[in-house]
């Protein structure tokens, strides 16, 4: 495996400690702060065979830029920059409320938040054509979530659990599963339960599931199902989560609730990792 390694620099309150933790979500293994003074002994464990540090990011200062670009530079080792910014009234906007002190404050020199973000940013402007390979990130109207995704198509983990989705059938008046993330509720739809010769049959069987799913309502509602669960998986996974339970029920967890489940599988299965689960769906004769 290529040794990966991504150096994120850029305005001090722009979000380089997010863009670290988005990276960290990523499979990356992620160093802030790290001291240039100590670079010569970070060479050496990158030429290890410790798996550590086949993904590594670091951070660094307006201050300590030039120097990381420098040993990187020596190393002729292949480097992603990230350079986080925001506006000026927005990282002000962000230090006041936060109460945290601007680095060049705390080492006295600059005497106001305004002084302090001026002078970072003259001091990158300086260095800008070294950047010329960087990926500039605009943080000014990202919340973090927002920037994980932003850096998603250029880091992608490839550890990264593939999205599955549990489909699980289950009858009310048994309980409702306490580990379902969604829970879609399908009483109101025709019951085989109430026809002699599918009353002992299951939504596994062809009948009961034809029974089902070809009335105009339940056709309809898997419709609008459909699209809603569209929007629900792709949020999902933009919030990182690898698996969803969707739990569908009707009353006794027989008929309606294994149709609709077998039927959501079934559109589900090639575009995601899917399972499908009957709880309750026991015939009669198996009780």
């Amino acid at each position: 495996m290529e040794k990966q390694l991504v150096l994120v620099t850029g305005m001090s309150g722009a979000g380089k400690t997010s863009a670290m933790n988005a990276l960290a979500d990523l499979g990356y293994n992620c160093i802030d702060n790290f001291p240039k003074e100590l670079l010569n002994s970070l060479e050496k464990l990158m030429e290890s065979d410790d798996p550590a540090y086949d993904r590594l990011a670091l951070t660094a200062s307006s201050q300590d830029y030039v120097d990381f670009m420098n040993f990187f530079d020596a190393l002729s080792r292949p480097l992603q920059v990230i350079f986080v910014d925001a506006s000026d009234e927005e990282l002000l906007l962000r230090y006041r409320f936060t109460r945290r002190m601007h680095p060049l404050l705390l080492k006295n020199q600059a005497s106001t938040f305004e002084e302090a973000i001026e002078l970072e940013r003259d001091s990158f402007k300086n260095l800008e054509e070294n950047m010329k390979d960087t990926l500039h990130l605009d943080t000014t109207r990202l919340t973090p979530q927002a920037l994980v995704n932003a850096l998603k198509p250029y880091f992608k983990n490839p550890t990264e659990p593939e999205f599955a989705i549990t489909f699980q059938s289950f009858g009310f008046k048994h309980g409702v599963p306490m580990d379902a993330d969604e829970i879609i509720d399908v009483r109101f739809l025709p019951n085989p339960f109430y026809e002699p010769a599918l009353k002992d049959l299951t939504g596994n069987d062809e009948k009961v599931y034809k029974y089902v799913m070809e009335r105009e309502e339940t056709r309809e509602f898997s419709r609008r199902l459909k699209d809603y669960l569209d929007f629900v998986f792709e949020a999902y996974r933009s919030q990182n989560k690898n698996h969803i339970i969707v739990a569908i029920g009707c009353t006794g967890g027989q008929h309606r609730s294994v149709s609709v489940c077998n039927w959501l599988n079934e559109q589900y299965r090639k575009e995601y990792k899917t399972y499908c689960f009957h709880r309750d769906a026991v015939k009669e004769d198996e009780a």
